[in-house]
């Protein structure tokens, strides 16, 4: 990309970032969740140029570079394993591989699936910030694959079940070789020590979709809804998480009497020419 090109995009995030936090972050927060990737250096620069009182706040990151993030910005941390127990987050702010129509999403390309969905579920409100690139009608229409945090001693026994579900040539991701060091490549581990397996699938269907007789969603001919897929992947042995965040969001989890929901009520996208497009829940 050009330098222009990728100077807008940062330009496109950080006013989706602005636009989240002025519109969703709580001025009495307690516990905020902070998730992974580069769109949400922008959440935690909003926070601070908000001139927001974070004294009493703690910070929950989902992953070491957010962890570092919210650190180098002078707030406090609070890894997620030490928030006192039935502690509900104000609110969770995180990026998004891709976003649908029904704010169903695919989330792990940075590989901090597990720790973004535990922080999203434990939250009153999940907010995504993300660019213009993100906003699809469809999972699966620009980004191609499915990220998956597995057992390293079942990588292949879910890379075959994989393939039996309609996966198009699942891979097991490797790590990127060091630049100075020894030459060493090997799979890419998560904070878990985990691996990931990108799988590729055709286009999922929405629950619009099959509603509207477009499929069962079933995997027939490799056609799944969202929802059927990831519960399908999630009950392979060996698999820790799938990175499709879907089912409910905060306030519908909270009417059912859970705590928050894979899906935000909110997804915030930066367009390339300076305005901030949202995507919210019906309800």
């Amino acid at each position: 990309m050009s330098t222009a090109t990728v100077s807008a995009i940062e330009a496109a995030k950080k006013a989706a970032g602005t636009t989240a936090v002025a519109n969703h972050y709580p001025k009495d927060a307690k516990y905020v969740g902070i998730g992974s990737g580069s769109t949400i250096v922008y959440v935690v620069e909003a926070i601070k140029e908000a001139g927001i009182d974070t004294s009493s706040t703690k910070f929950v990151p989902t992953g070491f570079q957010s962890k570092e993030l919210v650190k180098q910005a002078g707030l406090q941390v609070a890894d997620f394993d030490t928030v006192p127990e039935g502690t509900v987050l104000d609110v969770a702010f995180d990026g998004a591989d891709e976003v649908d129509d029904e704010l169903n999403l695919i989330k792990g390309g940075g590989a901090c699936l597990f720790q973004e969905k535990i922080v999203a579920l434990q939250a009153k409100e999940f907010i995504v910030v993300a660019d213009s690139r993100k906003l699809q009608s469809r999972l699966l229409e620009a980004w191609k694959y499915i990220p998956i945090e597995v057992a390293p001693i079942a990588v292949n026994q879910v890379l075959a079940k994989l393939k039996e579900l309609g996966s198009i040539q699942p891979y097991l991701r490797m790590a990127p070789l060091p630049h100075d060091g020894p030459m060493k490549e090997g799979p890419l581990k998560t904070d878990q020590d985990f691996f990931i397996i990108d799988a590729p699938f055709k286009t999922l269907l929405t629950r619009a979709d099959v509603a509207a007789g477009k499929g069962d969603g079933n995997g027939k001919d490799g056609l799944w809804e969202v929802d059927q897929l990831a519960r399908t992947i999630n009950e392979i042995t060996g698999v820790l998480e799938v990175g499709i965040f879907s089912g409910v969001n905060g306030p519908q989890a909270r009417a059912r009497g859970l705590t928050g929901g894979q899906k935000p009520v909110a997804a915030y996208f930066g367009m390339t020419d300076g305005t901030v497009q949202t995507r919210k829940a019906s309800q």
